[in-house]
């Protein structure tokens, strides 16, 4: 979590120190029940905080110079973006409602773990999804949408974006990479020091998609945490990446804590491999000169990860109403074309094209193509569902002890 966020915090628990009265806003019941007319007339003219990862400058200017004056222009509603995500946003927000105060969030952008987190505190508003004219929209009936980590998302967040995790690679230097990932400990150890993996949400998304590979059976995943498959594939997982270690990127003695500074590495040409967890991202990245114009992207066999993010609304907003006009607009098939384009984000819509008027569906049909990543339809036969939440939670927690600081794995 960035300082910003922390500060916001520090406002509030002094509030709450100084005997300020309980927060008397509407209560999330009240919000809800209001009509789209009447939530447009207390929301517009309104200020809105959105907590969201801020780590990409092409999704900072899509935000800053797009979406923030669209709002404003439309509803007169000042965006105000800080940054902050994961563990630390739930613990703020959790210690809001402790200390009886309103939030300083009134949006968030999350998913997964977050979601699940956020739930178990009773962080969010509520189901708000329905009350929003775009949401007849989205395609919900998509799994890869409607489904995160394995949570039904139930009105509870709304889907904003889908993106594929895979593999990039410098092709002036990489002939021809591992094909899947059963083929990537030879390649390792025939081509040293080109390839490594980050201690972050990307790496830990590699890792599942790795697992679930070694495992050769997807369905195994689905459902609850199940403590012995996890014991019994991760085990493996440890075992094939600790024997692949002396191959990797300083000889596996260091690894990267965040995406940045791998995508620095690859930049550099340190590396020949990077990740992301957007399938579009290689284009963008070339587009801006960040990455070499050899950079190219793919997805392994069996295939990795596919997930969507989302937008919630805070139990303790300040603005709800100004935010479910936010989320309405991002949603919107004007937000979303935008978004999708591989030369501002790359970010797949959330959308069910085959719902949009023929022109709207023609603009998303004429978007430019990707020229260094694969197409999505290329790949949707290689998406994998996101585990159970724990899944990820028990990576994290084990690729420290069996990997970075080498312990021994037990037997499973």
């Amino acid at each position: 979590m960035k300082k910003i966020f922390f500060l916001l915090l520090s406002a509030a628990t002094l509030l709450a120190g100084c005997g300020t009265a309980p927060n008397e806003a509407r209560t999330p019941q009240q919000t809800l029940a209001q009509s789209w007319p009447q939530i447009e007339n207390k929301g517009k003219n309104q200020p809105v905080t959105l907590v969201m990862w801020q780590g990409d400058p092409l999704i900072n200017q899509y935000m800053n110079t797009y979406v923030k004056p669209e709002v404003q222009r439309r509803y007169g509603i000042e965006l105000q973006l800080v940054a902050g995500q994961g563990a630390q946003l739930v613990q703020t927000l959790a210690a809001e409602q402790q200390a009886n105060q309103p939030s300083e969030a009134d949006m968030v952008w999350i998913n997964g773990e977050t979601f699940y987190q956020l739930r178990q505190v009773d962080a969010l508003l509520g189901p708000f999804v329905e009350k929003l004219p775009n949401a007849r929209l989205l395609d919900l009936q998509n799994p890869f949408i409607n489904t995160d980590f394995q949570q039904p998302i139930a009105g509870m967040e709304c889907p904003w974006g889908n993106v594929q995790f895979n593999i990039i690679y410098d092709s002036a230097r990489v002939a021809q990479p591992p094909r899947s990932f059963a083929e990537l400990p030879a390649y390792l150890k025939a081509h040293p020091g080109q390839f490594t993996i980050p201690n972050e949400f990307t790496g830990m998304t590699l890792l599942k998609s790795w697992m679930i590979a070694l495992s050769g059976n997807p369905a195994l995943f689905r459902g609850k945490f199940d403590e012995a498959v996890y014991k019994k594939w991760s085990g493996e997982l440890w075992r094939v990446i600790n024997t692949s270690k002396p191959y990797f990127w300083k000889q596996g003695q260091t690894f990267p804590e965040q995406l940045a500074l791998l995508h620095q590495l690859f930049a550099n040409g340190e590396v020949a491999f990077t990740f992301s967890n957007n399938d579009a991202e290689v284009d963008n990245k070339v587009n801006q000169k960040v990455f070499p114009a050899t950079a190219r992207a793919y997805v392994p066999l069996p295939g990795t990860i596919q997930n969507a993010h989302y937008l919630g609304v805070v139990r303790g907003a300040q603005h709800p109403e100004a935010a479910l006009l936010v989320i309405n607009f991002l949603i919107s098939p004007e937000a979303q074309l935008k978004k999708m384009d591989p030369n501002v984000w790359g970010d797949h819509t959330v959308l069910n094209l085959a719902a949009l008027p023929a022109s709207q569906r023609q603009q998303f049909e004429r978007l430019p193509s990707r020229r260094y990543a694969p197409r999505r339809a290329a790949i949707q036969g290689r998406a994998l569902p996101e585990p159970d939440p724990e899944y990820m939670t028990r990576l994290f927690k084990d690729f420290r002890t069996y990997i970075i600081e080498s312990h021994a794995v037990p037997a499973s």
